[in-house]
């Protein structure tokens, strides 16, 4: 297993979980409820996809960059919705940068790996 890819899936594992812990934190409007329970569904996802993806499956590996992604466009809102504190704002930013990060790390275990001359048969 490649470092980076690995380094990405505890990347994205840690989103996940934090996904899911900021679920009960929320004060029901930064973040809205519907927003917190898919992130927190999102972050299950993650981890599930991560167990998987750890195991060299690709539907994991494809699980975690999917819901990562979609976890992050959760946060897109934030940006340009007026009342949003700027704290939230700033971690949003921090945690899109991060999950991106993630994903592309991740990616990296999508790639096949290049058949040697010496594998290559008749």
């Amino acid at each position: 297993m490649k470092r980076s890819y690995a380094t990405g899936l505890v990347i994205a594992s840690l989103l996940g979980i934090s996904d899911i812990a900021s679920l009960p934190f929320g004060d029901g409007e930064h973040p809205p409820v519907p927003v917190a329970v898919a992130g927190a569904l999102l972050g299950l996802i993650t981890l599930v996809g991560a167990w998987y993806g750890w195991r060299g499956r690709r539907g994991g590996i494809v699980a975690v960059i999917v819901s990562r992604l979609l976890s992050a466009a959760t946060a897109v809102p934030a940006f340009f919705v007026d009342g949003v504190p700027p704290g939230f704002v700033a971690l949003a930013a921090v945690g899109v940068a991060v999950t991106l990060l993630s994903v592309g790390l991740v990616a990296v275990g999508l790639r096949r790996p290049a058949e040697t001359p010496a594998a290559v048969t008749p």
